[in-house]
C-alpha cells in the first residue's frame, strides 16, 4: 500500500529544496502518494518536474499556512495532517506546521513529522532572529528528525537550535550525475559570438540570491562575455534594471524557467553563484557534474563542495572586485576552465550522485513510519 505523504512548503517554485523533493517523489514512484500544500499556490513551477505516473495532488482547501500562529490557525493546520502516514515540512515558511504538531499531536493522534531546513531568507543572512530561534527550539521537539544538507546548518541546529544528538540528520544533496555527461543543447534565445564566454547561473530570483551583485561583477569584466540568469521570481525587474543602469542589458539574458538543466547547463563556460546565503546549492552541483568551473561567494558549504582546483575561485561575498577578477581569470584561460571543469566533474561523480541521497531518505522516511522497506520499490 502506498505511503500517503503530506508535504508543506512555503512555495513550490523550482528551487533547490523543491528540486530535491521532486527527485525523491520520482524515485519513490508508486511506493508513495503525495499531497502538496503551499502558502503561495501561484508559485508552483516545480510541479512540471514531477514524473508521469507519480500520484501528486495540489489541493486549494484554504489551509491557513500564513498569518499569526494563533491556536485556532495552528489547529486548522493540524487537522490537515489527518489521514496521512507522514508529514514533511520544508524551511521556515512551513514551520507553523511543525508547531501545529507540537501543540496537537497527542490530542489529534497526528502522524510523524520530519522537518527539512535548507537555508535562510535575506532577513536572517547576517544573524538569526531570536524569536525565530526560540520558536524553532520549541517546535522541533515534536519533529521525528530535522534534516539538513550542510555542515554549516548541522552546527547551527546543534548549537543555536539546541537539537540533541540523534535528532539532526545531515544528508548532502545529490543529482543524477550521469545525466549531465551528454553534450549540452544551446540555450534558447542566446547567441554567443565566437570570442565570447558564457557566464551563467540558475536561481530563484529572490533578494537572498543577490543577482544584482552578479550583474555588477559581470559588467566590470573586460573580456567579451554574456550573462545568462535562468529562473523566475520577484527580483526579475530589479535585476534587469541593474543591467540597464550599467549598460549591459543587451548582453544579459533572462530566459525564465527552463526545465531539465542536465540538457543545457553544460553550455555555460563559467557557472556563477552570487548569493548572500546558501547551504548546499543543487545548481552548483549540476554545473560541476556538467564539467563547468564555478565562481561563487563563500557561503554555507560552497567552499567544501567544489573540487580543490576550484576552491581558489570562491570569494568573500562582500568583495565584488574579487568576484570579477575570478570571472576574468577563467574567461582568459580556456585551458584553466577545462582543467577545473574536469576536476569538478570527477568530484560530483564521486560524492554527489543522487543514488546515495535517495537511499538515505528512503531509510529515514521508512524508519519514521515503522516500515523500513516502504520506499524501496524503485531502489531495489
Amino acid at each position: 500500500m502506498p505511503v500517503n505523504i503530506l508535504h508543506v512548503h512555503s512555495t513550490f517554485a523550482l528551487g533547490g529544496k523543491e528540486a530535491r523533493a521532486v527527485r525523491l517523489m520520482n524515485a519513490f514512484g508508486p511506493a508513495a502518494s503525495h499531497t502538496i500544500l503551499t502558502a503561495m499556490p501561484g508559485e508552483s513551477s516545480a510541479r512540471a518536474a514531477i514524473a508521469a505516473g507519480v500520484e501528486a495532488q495540489f489541493p486549494e482547501d484554504g489551509t491557513p499556512l500564513t498569518g499569526l500562529p494563533t491556536p485556532r490557525r495552528l489547529g486548522r493546520i493540524a487537522q490537515a495532517m489527518h489521514g496521512f502516514d507522514l508529514v514533511l515540512t520544508y524551511n521556515w515558511g512551513a514551520f507553523d506546521a511543525v508547531m501545529a504538531r507540537r501543540l496537537f499531536a497527542k490530542r489529534m493522534r497526528l502522524p510523524p513529522l520530519i522537518h527539512h531546513e535548507d537555508g535562510f531568507n535575506a532577513d536572517e543572512v547576517e544573524a538569526l532572529k531570536p524569536r525565530r530561534t526560540a520558536y524553532r527550539r520549541l517546535g522541533l521537539r515534536a519533529a521525528h528528525r530535522l534534516v539538513v544538507p550542510s555542515q554549516t546548518l548541522e552546527a547551527i541546529a546543534r548549537t543555536a537550535w539546541r537539537q540533541p544528538e540523534g535528532r539532526v540528520v545531515r544528508i548532502p544533496n545529490g543529482i543524477p550525475v550521469h545525466d549531465y555527461a551528454a553534450p549540452p543543447e544551446p540555450l534558447p534565445g542566446v547567441e554567443k559570438r565566437p570570442a565570447e564566454v558564457l557566464v551563467g547561473t540558475v536561481a530563484g530570483l529572490r533578494p537572498v540570491k543577490n543577482l544584482p551583485r552578479l550583474v555588477r561583477a559581470f559588467a566590470a569584466m573586460t573580456s567579451p562575455a554574456r550573462l545568462v540568469i535562468v529562473g523566475t521570481g520577484p527580483d526579475c525587474e530589479r535585476i534587469a534594471a541593474e543591467a540597464r543602469r550599467l549598460g549591459v542589458a543587451d548582453r544579459v539574458h533572462m530566459p525564465g524557467f527552463l526545465a531539465d538543466p542536465a540538457r543545457w547547463i553544460g553550455s555555460f563556460d563559467i557557472f556563477a553563484l552570487s548569493s548572500d546565503s546558501e547551504q548546499f546549492p543543487i545548481s552548483l552541483i549540476e554545473a560541476m557534474a556538467a564539467g563547468v568551473p564555478a565562481v561563487a561567494t563563500a557561503v554555507g558549504d560552497v567552499g567544501h563542495i567544489v573540487s580543490a582546483d576550484n576552491a581558489p575561485l570562491i570569494v568573500a561575498r562582500e568583495d565584488e572586485a574579487a568576484f570579477t577578477a575570478a570571472l576574468e581569470s577563467l574567461a582568459a584561460r580556456p585551458d584553466l576552465r577545462r582543467a577545473i571543469g574536469r576536476a569538478n566533474g570527477a568530484r560530483a561523480a564521486a560524492d554527489y550522485d543522487e543514488a546515495e541521497m535517495v537511499a538515505r531518505y528512503a531509510t529515514l522516511y521508512g524508519e519514521a513510519i515503522g516500515r523500513p522497506d516502504a520506499f524501496m520499490t524503485r531502489q531495489a
